[in-house]
């Protein structure tokens, strides 16, 4: 049996899921992505070489505010009460690890914003 999506209508509209019935809980969630980067950026990086800066502390500040901004860039997410944002990058010898956790208390998951 295929499994019916939950944010199309029976008619194949759009449609934001009600969560008004549910209750307010702990949610968390984590995503992680891998960069492949070539050997001189990652000198660079290294070293805090970037002509433009730290590279590194924007890309973080830029996950957190898309984090906050979740709701407003995709479609059909409700709007959450963050309580907490970490976005950690990590260089490696041959790309950087990005991995994000978010955290709130109400009553959906933060998977969309991690």
């Amino acid at each position: 049996m295929k499994a019916a999506l939950t944010h199309v209508d029976g008619r194949g509209s759009a449609r934001m899921v009600d969560v008004g019935g549910k209750g307010a809980t702990p949610r968390m969630a984590r995503a992680s992505a891998w960069i492949r980067i070539r050997p001189a950026v990652i000198a660079q990086l290294r070293h805090k070489a970037i002509p433009k800066g730290d590279v590194l502390a924007a890309a973080k500040i830029a996950g957190i505010q898309a984090a906050k901004k979740t709701a407003d860039l995709i479609p059909l997410c409700h709007p959450l009460r963050l309580t907490h944002i970490v976005v950690d990058c990590e260089v490696q010898d041959d790309g950087v690890r990005i991995a994000a956790t978010v955290k709130t208390m109400d009553r959906t998951g933060v998977e969309m914003e991690a």
